[in-house]
């Protein structure tokens, strides 16, 4: 990963909160060429040691390679966008603003208890908040069983997690308000983004 210091996030809370905000990950693995799909990657709530899961469908390419201590790859990307030098002060170069999580990790495949406690789980994550919530034992029977022999999961235990956060830190406070501004009107997460990692100065 592309780092400059003052952009670098080591905090670990830091990080683990970032991949909880922004589940949908991009999984990459490397055999003879690079593979990779997009799916939702949570943390297990049940390990001492960080630990996240998720699954993925048996007919994806990539499932042959998924084996236990297979390495792999995954970036979590937060709000991003791009910010035009035409809102500072002086005259500058335009720029990109972002954040991203990368994580390696190893592979460990989930047996067929382990997998119906992830999916329980990660229904219950994204369903919670919901109107009327459908959580997995309000699903027939029939669907999650024709549903569930279809996909595999899988734990994931990091080996090396680095993240970064360009949000226009050093620049100044009059440049940071009038970007925050002009992106509202576009772009609301990025300016709330920009606008609370200044805050902290």
């Amino acid at each position: 990963m592309y780092k400059p210091l003052r952009y670098r996030k080591t905090d670990k809370n830091y990080q683990k909160d970032f991949i909880k905000n922004h589940p949908f990950a991009t999984l990459i693995v490397k055999e003879k060429e690079f593979l990779a799909t997009h799916i939702p990657v949570l943390i297990s709530a049940d390990s001492e040691e960080l630990l996240l899961y998720g699954h993925i469908a048996n007919h994806n390419e990539m499932l042959k390679f998924m084996k236990n201590g297979t390495e792999v790859f995954l970036i979590f990307q937060g709000s991003q966008g791009y910010v035009s030098s035409s809102w500072y002060e002086e005259k500058d170069i335009s720029t990109w603003d972002y954040s991203a999580v990368h994580l390696h990790a190893t592979v460990k495949i989930q047996t067929s208890e382990e997998l119906e406690l992830s999916l329980r789980n990660l229904i219950q994550h994204f369903e919670k908040d919901m109107e009327k919530p459908l959580l997995y034992d309000d699903i027939p029977k029939e669907t999650i069983r024709k549903n569930f022999q279809d996909i595999t999961g899988f734990w994931l235990k990091p080996t090396k997690i680095e993240a970064i956060a360009k949000y226009h830190q050093n620049f100044s406070s009059t440049d940071i308000q009038n970007v925050t501004e002009k992106l509202k009107n576009s772009n609301e997460d990025l300016a709330s983004a920009i606008q609370k990692e200044n805050s902290k100065k």
